[in-house]
């Protein structure tokens, strides 16, 4: 998956001599945009995400966009969704059929609820058991949830149950953050989202966009209707399937937020406060997000024998829940796969090569000046990586 972010004025898109021609935009007349062509049969690109002020996108762009099966998706100044062009849908219409009598399906679609948020609470147990391990303050359980979800006869329980867990996980979540990004959580106590005031939630709204029309390639591709969802009511302007889907992919915004932030890659200069004091994304920090996002998508993970990515396993299991609606599978879940991924930076380990004397590290064959520059990153407060017979080398040994 490679999303291609254009931002700024003077966006332009167009054909000539069967390639696509991309300008990408500018805010001042110093700037030199960069220019992209793309010759048929040989794009890299799945989706084109435009966060633009202004442009020109022909038709003929279009055209050639969808039938290189190329996604476009427009998002508002606040990083909203504001639209997208899909490449075309499946045309088997028995899928439609079997998803709009299962919404129909009082009983089905309490099971289908509760299959969504069963796997949002799995994969938030996930992002904070793998932040536990650098950030020891951090405590949740969220089994007495479970337990309620599976006796849950309605959408309504489900989402008071949905809304319970994200108050206790926002505020875990919080922990991992800096004080200087005054974010204190993603919801209130009457469980409304809280608008973009500070940087971490204008991050994550944007990532959340851009999943979103991640679900929506796939709903497209699955050949089911995104206005359809199980979870979230019906609405004419939202894409209720897209946002059921999104549940269980949410942690990906999530950790991408924590490594931009860990890494200390986010400036003042990438957010702009607007006169009614809302925050948004200036289009470095666009970019920013954008390119970590992609690297998430394409995470590459071993999921039954074979090596997929994040971004395959969500078209994966929205080709379940079709197969699922339509009676070709007997089961559903979407639980697997779980990230799960041993921090080499936890506080363990960094403890550890804190408290290792010099002549200690020497008798296990490594030298001086190595030791030096991991006991600098582990000062730092940054995130690393260590070799693996290091690592290996540092879990065996015992702190006196």
């Amino acid at each position: 998956m490679k999303l291609l972010l254009l931002n700024g004025h003077g966006i332009d898109m167009r054909v000539s001599g069967a390639k696509l021609h991309i300008k990408d935009g500018r805010f001042t007349t110093a700037e030199d945009p960069q220019k992209y062509v793309f010759h048929p049969k040989r794009v890299d690109v799945d989706n084109v995400v435009i966060y633009g002020q202004s442009g020109n996108l022909t038709i003929e762009a279009i055209r050639w966009l969808i039938k290189h099966n190329v996604q476009i998706t427009v998002l508002d100044w606040n990083g909203k969704l504001l639209t997208t062009m899909l490449p075309s849908e499946s045309t088997n219409v028995k899928t439609k059929f079997a998803q709009y009598h299962a919404f129909e399906d009082e009983q089905t679609r309490v099971k289908l609820a509760r299959k969504f948020i069963e796997a949002k609470i799995s994969k938030s147990e996930s992002v904070l058991e793998y932040l536990k391990q650098r950030y020891p303050e951090i405590e949740f359980d969220f089994s007495e949830d479970l337990d309620k979800l599976k006796k849950t006869k309605s959408v309504r329980e489900i989402l008071g149950i949905e809304g319970g867990v994200a108050w206790k996980y926002w505020k875990e979540y919080a922990k991992a953050i800096p004080e200087k990004y005054e974010f204190n959580s993603r919801v209130d106590e009457y469980r409304r989202p809280v608008a973009a005031g500070d940087k971490v939630n204008v991050m994550l709204n944007y990532g959340y966009s851009l999943l979103e029309a991640e679900c929506l390639r796939a709903i497209n591709t699955a050949g089911l209707d995104g206005h359809v969802g199980f979870l979230h009511e019906m609405n004419p302007s939202k894409y209720s399937l897209a946002y059921d889907l999104q549940e269980p992919f949410r942690f990906l915004v999530e950790l991408t937020v924590l490594n931009l932030i860990e890494r200390d890659v986010m400036d003042k200069q990438d957010f702009i406060r607007t006169e009614n004091y809302g925050l948004r994304f200036k289009p470095t920090g666009a970019r920013k997000l954008t390119s970590e996002f992609n690297v998430m998508l394409n995470r590459s993970l071993t999921y039954k024998g074979k090596n997929s990515s994040w971004s395959y396993i969500l078209l994966l299991k929205t080709r379940e829940l079709a197969f699922y609606l339509t009676g070709r599978r007997k089961t559903l879940e979407f639980v697997d796969p779980v990230y799960k991924v041993e921090r080499d930076d936890s506080e363990e380990l960094r403890q550890k090569i804190l408290y290792m004397p010099y002549s200690e590290w020497k008798k296990m064959g490594f030298s001086k000046g190595t030791l030096h520059y991991m006991k600098q990153n582990a000062k730092s407060g940054k995130p690393f990586s260590l070799n693996a017979h290091v690592r290996e080398r540092l879990e065996m040994w015992e702190v006196h």
